[in-house]
């Protein structure tokens, strides 16, 4: 299962970073006068999502697994996510996770490094290279791969992979329908803001720390 290493003419470092997300193409899921929980905004993820059952239930199925049932450490776990968030520009994303960071043992340091791309440690780093190159190329290179397979079985090296797939699907669909942290959703608005919980808003801060 070991994937081979994708051409270099078709890697180009962090090609999306530094751009500012486009405005959607299509309206909200919600009107911003009406959201499913009568704030502004299309509220959060599952009032959002059980607008279509159907998909609510395969999503959330999924979801369980990664955040449950997963062979991942949930420190890696939470490592990957955090930098799925950051490099996507997804705040709701980052806000819900960094707790659960926190619950698993990671350092308010170490969070914001995540965000970054940066780890002392070199399996913490391999993980948060996975999700440069998964989320670039579609592909881990061998040098990842086989990092990663020195401290992790194939269960979790494939719980690694879906992790960050998933949790790069629902940041794309957050962005979409405009799901906002909960501290914007509150005060209505989406300052840029850095508190000493590590919480942040506003996507230029996640645009410009996303790079090494």
């Amino acid at each position: 299962m070991r994937p081979s290493s994708p051409p270099n003419d078709i890697r180009d470092e962090h090609r999306h970073r530094g751009h500012a997300r486009p405005a959607p193409v299509v309206p909200p899921v919600v009107p911003p006068a009406a959201g499913p929980r009568g704030e502004g905004g299309a509220g959060d993820a599952l009032a959002t999502l059980v607008r279509h059952p159907d998909l609510a239930e395969a999503v959330l199925t999924v979801n369980t697994h990664m955040l449950l049932r997963s062979t991942l450490p949930p420190r890696l776990r939470e490592l990957a996510i955090l930098r799925v968030a950051r490099r996507r520009g997804c705040e709701y994303e980052w806000n819900e996770h960094v707790g659960l960071a926190a619950e698993a043992g990671l350092s308010e340091a170490e969070i914001e490094a995540a965000g970054r791309g940066e780890a002392a440690d070199a399996l913490d780093l391999a993980v948060l290279d996975a999700v440069d190159e998964l989320d670039d190329d579609s592909a881990l290179s061998g040098r990842t791969w086989a990092t990663l397979g020195e401290h992790l079985d194939e269960h979790q090296r494939m719980d690694l992979v879906f992790t960050i797939g998933t949790y790069c699907m629902l940041a794309m669909a957050f962005n979409t329908f405009g799901v906002e942290p909960g501290d914007a959703r509150r005060k209505g608005s989406r300052r840029t803001a850095a508190g000493s919980n590590g919480r942040l808003t506003g996507a230029a801060d996640f645009r410009s720390g996303a790079s090494r």
